[in-house]
Formats: C-alpha cells, structure tokens, sequence
C-alpha cells in the first residue's frame, strides 16, 4: 500500500536526482516553491497533508520521469523506511549548505529561484530551527561593514517574503552577488541601500537581478 511517507520520500529522491533542492522542483514544476517543503506535509494539528495527483503529474513532465521510473523510487523509499526505526519527520533537522561569495558569483551553483544545486558542499549547523529552503553564506570583502564582517556567515531563505527594511542577499544576472538593505520595491524598480556607507546605494531593474533572499540569520 502506498503512504504517505513513501510518496514524499520518493518525491525528495526525484530532486536530489534532478540536483534540485524540492522547492527548485516545486518552482521548475509551474508551482508555489513551498509546495514540497516539510513544513507543508502536515497541517499544524498534525494530520498528514498528500501532494496532489495533479501536482506530481507536473513533476515527472517537468523532469520527463516516467511513471514507472517514480514508482522504483516510491519502492526504494519503502526499503528505505523498512531499515529505519524511525520516521522521517523524526530525523534531526539536515545541516545548510555553506557557499562563499565568490562561489555564489559563479553560474551553475543556483537556480534562478536562488536555491543552490548539486551535491558535495561544506556544511554547517542549523542555528535557527528548520527552513527547508535555506543556505547559509560565508560573508567576505568589505561592503557589508560595519554589520557584517568578513567570515561571518548569514543565513538566507529564498522562500522568505522581502518586506521594505529587510537585510537581502541579490544576486545581479552578470553575476555580482551583494547583500544590502531593500529600499524600495516596485514592478519596474528594485532600490538596495548599502550597509557599508562608502559603497553606492544601488538601483536594478527586475529583469536585471537574477534573485534575492531575505537575510534571516548572522553569525554575530
């Protein structure tokens, strides 16, 4: 009998298969980022919350993934459960990937969602409790002094909403990546304010950032 831990298990392999994170597969599917977080496969009384038929139907089109092929991983989840005493909702929260600066300038480590892909980075602790989507990034250079210095390490959630105030992380599509205070943020107009007062202010239109992240966490 499929269940309910199977199918999300299976639908966890599919990503990491696919070297996406499962909200890069939920966005590369046409839907809402969290759709595939945690958080969302219970409601907060508990009760078990299933991904829709018609939502899985736009994961194997998305990643051309047979039926079959998603069924030997639905069967790979059931071994794996049947090995483990444990549920998966019991496991200790999962480490955050650790990215540098500089790495993240450089095409091929995120998705245009801002989530990072592949396998083999260094890890470090979750400080914060658990966000399914976030990474941490190890600050360097001196454009985020006097708030940030370089080896600090800043927690960011591409799922977050970016509110006016918020401390975001940007990246531009020629590949600068900066972290700045959001200013201002209209359809045609993005406005960053620098934390360091001898670097610019900056101005970007939409289609000129690749993404942002809100900033939910320092090591201070």
């Amino acid at each position: 009998m499929l269940t309910h831990e199977q199918i999300w298990l299976a639908l966890d392999a599919l990503a990491k298969k696919k070297k996406l994170s499962v909200s890069g597969l939920a966005r590369n599917s046409g839907l809402d980022p969290t759709s595939f977080n945690k958080s969302k496969r219970f409601t907060a009384e508990g009760r078990k919350r299933w991904p829709s038929t018609e939502s899985v139907a736009k994961v194997l089109k998305s990643t051309s993934t047979p039926l079959l092929e998603f069924f030997e991983l639905v069967e790979q989840a059931s071994n794996r459960r049947g090995s483990s005493t444990s549920s998966y909702r019991d496991q200790p929260s999962p480490s955050v990937p650790l990215i540098g600066f500089a790495q993240a300038g450089v095409g091929g480590f995120f998705d245009d969602g801002g989530f990072p892909v592949g396998q083999g980075w260094e890890e470090i602790s979750f400080p914060i409790g658990k966000l399914d989507s976030a990474y941490a990034l190890e600050v360097s250079g001196d454009s985020m002094l006097p708030l940030y210095r370089e080896g600090d390490v800043v927690i960011v959630d591409p799922d977050a909403q970016v509110r006016k105030g918020d401390r975001v992380v940007a990246k531009t599509r020629d590949g600068e990546v900066m972290a700045k205070l959001l200013e201002r943020k209209t359809t045609k107009q993005i406005e960053l304010k620098s934390i360091n007062p001898e670097h610019e202010n900056r101005v970007f239109s939409p289609d000129e950032l690749e993404w942002i992240a809100r900033i939910v966490w320092a090591s201070q």
